[in-house]
């Protein structure tokens, strides 16, 4: 068994001050950074995902449902698209093996959407280092992290949710997200923050 640690969207524009903020976004980006720094050998590799949108159709609006589009965020080449400075210094240090970008053309909610600069997508990269099972933290533990956590366990990994480390934009939104997780066989731990 291999276990991989994925880092979904702890950006900017995702946390207090950003264009779509969600409340503890940068509460959550110090927690990961400090899991990461923590991890001493418990991943096989550490990975990240990134908003990176060039011209991601509909999934912008100037009047989002906030369900299928949002206001304008994390634009490639943005302060907002960069990872949050509590993460930041986490993420550049060489802990973190590979990042992968989603949404330039599309909305991209999932990591498993994303790819490498060179192309390589996320499952193809974990499978080339027979990883076998995946923990999810990030942001939104309603949009993001959620369809980066179904994705994985449709593509056959084991897949594990450390709620802890997650920042949920509602608490509706994230208990329905909760039960979607659970019934598609994802492993949670620990308790979501949600402070909207």
């Amino acid at each position: 068994m291999r276990r991989a640690l994925i880092v979904v969207d702890v950006q900017k524009d995702f946390c207090e001050g950003g264009s779509v903020p969600v409340k503890g976004g940068a509460d959550r980006a110090a927690a990961i950074a400090d899991l990461v720094g923590r991890a001493d050998g418990s991943y096989a590799y550490i990975v990240a995902t990134r908003d990176h949108h060039i011209d991601p159709g509909g999934h912008f609006s100037e009047h989002p449902d906030f369900r299928d589009s949002f206001p304008e965020h994390c634009v490639v080449g943005s302060a907002g698209s960069e990872f949050h400075r509590n993460f930041a210094s986490a993420a550049t240090s060489g802990a973190v093996d590979e990042v992968f970008y989603k949404g330039t053309y599309s909305a991209s909610k999932s990591g498993f959407e994303g790819s490498t600069e060179d192309g390589t997508s996320l499952a193809d990269w974990l499978r080339a280092r027979d990883v076998s099972d995946l923990d999810v933290v990030g942001i939104a533990t309603d949009h993001c992290v959620k369809a980066t956590a179904l994705d994985g366990a449709r593509a056959g990994f084991a897949v594990r949710v450390l709620l802890d480390y997650t920042a949920g934009v509602a608490a509706d939104t994230t208990s329905a997200a909760i039960g979607e997780l659970r019934q598609a066989g994802v492993a949670l731990s620990g308790e979501p923050v949600v402070l909207a």
